[in-house]
């Protein structure tokens, strides 16, 4: 692993660091960015506040569509992630106590798989691995942004890593610093949204379920349940309810905890046993009014956030990265500067409209099923028969769940 060394206080040297692209944030999304760049020739200087062991412990899983794994096989990664992660084939989609049950499978796509879910740790270190041997890519970790000022021809990132700053000049610098992504706050970039009333618990299950290949997006009054699918009968589950039953759910001791699960997963997957703590996140809608600026471009997190409902959010930023490596690799081999305004904007056209919808399905998905409005009930229950009884249409839902529709960057275009 190559880290950029900073001289120490003795020596008192401000040489300037240098490079053509400065991502601050070393997440998943940060480093898919850097990995997909790997081969443009553009000097690539990741910056990362915590140690790398550390931004990998995060005891998280994902969900990972379809579109999500070939990016990742398009950037050389995939055959090392893929054997270590969830697969499903079937997904289910319920509605409280109707009995319908939307079912989607892998015929209705022609695919392996209907999606992944993977271990945070997994993918990171994944990524981490191979950006080890890019000669292009340089660790700045653990380092802290303080400050940038762009100007026109270049961005100065002033960063402290053990006590000491320097600037680091770049054509443009990357915002993949999550939902308060100080840099957006520093380029005063305003943003659109609101916080939902509800808040998600999410831990990890060991179950006796004969199989482990389901996804489940279980509706309820209160809020909905997302199941998935994760290696050696084990599955994450992000329980979203109301902000006090979110706490009261997180308070009970494990054995309630169980019961309340049984009764809310109506015992199919067999007996329950916790592989995890219990983590409680709020939930937000966020979409910033730009996702550029001159010298400046945001990704994943940090540009938008969504209701974690058919686990779309970290896919969203997966696509933000393949169009932004698309745009500013396509721009550097036509000569063109990658930190002008005219060429960024190209990214935030492609992406920003697409991920409107992903949110605006979402925090749909979220309020037509979150109550018990009898008018709305009726029509909800109304379109999911016509979902089992309408292929064209069940269709069109799975390919928007799976990334599949919208425009999809030129490594994956020629899969199917």
């Amino acid at each position: 692993m190559t880290v950029t060394t900073i001289p120490s206080p003795q020596t008192n040297v401000t040489t300037p660091l240098d490079c053509d692209l400065a991502i601050v944030g070393g997440g998943i999304v940060g480093a898919t960015l850097a990995l997909s760049l790997k081969d443009s020739g553009l000097k690539i200087k990741l910056i990362e506040v915590q140690s790398l062991e550390k931004v990998a412990s995060r005891g998280r899983s994902y969900a990972l569509s379809l579109l999500s794994g070939k990016i990742f096989d398009s950037i050389g990664v995939w055959s090392e992630i893929l054997p270590q992660i969830g697969k499903f084939r079937h997904i289910r989609l319920s509605d409280a106590d109707y009995p319908g049950v939307v079912t989607f499978e892998t015929a209705d796509l022609g695919t392996d798989y209907l999606g992944y879910v993977g271990d945070h740790g997994v993918i990171l270190r994944t990524l981490q691995t191979a950006i080890a041997v890019c000669s292009n890519i340089e660790w700045l970790c653990p380092a802290k942004v303080v400050d940038v000022t762009y100007g026109d021809t270049e961005a100065i990132v002033t960063v402290e890593k053990d006590g000491i700053t320097q600037p680091l000049h770049s054509k443009l610098v990357i915002g993949a610093d999550g939902p308060r992504s100080f840099i957006r706050s520093l380029a005063q970039i305003k943003t659109q949204g609101w916080k939902y009333w509800q808040s998600c618990v999410t831990f990890t299950i060991e179950h006796t379920a004969p199989r482990n290949d389901v996804a489940f997006e279980r509706f309820c009054y209160s809020g909905p349940m997302g199941i998935l699918p994760l290696p050696g009968n084990r599955c994450q589950i992000v329980w979203t309810a109301p902000h006090a039953q979110a706490q009261e759910l997180l308070a009970l001791d494990k054995t309630e905890f169980l019961k309340k699960l049984q009764e809310r997963t109506q015992g199919s997957l067999g007996e329950i046993t916790l592989d995890s703590d219990r983590y409680l996140f709020p939930v937000q809608l966020m979409q910033s009014d730009h996702y550029t600026q001159s010298r400046l471009a945001l990704v994943g997190d940090a540009a938008h956030c969504c209701h974690p409902v058919g686990g779309q959010g970290l896919n969203l930023g997966i696509r933000d990265v393949a169009a932004l490596a698309q745009v500013i690799q396509q721009a550097h081999k036509n000569g063109e500067d990658i930190g002008d305004i005219k060429v960024l904007k190209r990214y935030e056209r492609w992406r920003k409209w697409e991920n409107w919808v992903i949110l605006g399905f979402t925090d749909f998905l979220d309020r037509f099923f979150s109550n018990q409005i009898l008018p709305i009930m009726v029509i909800r229950r109304l379109g999911l028969r016509l979902m089992m009884g309408l292929p064209p249409f069940k269709k069109l839902a799975l390919q928007l769940m799976t990334g599949l529709l919208g425009k999809r960057p030129l490594s994956v275009i020629s899969e199917q």
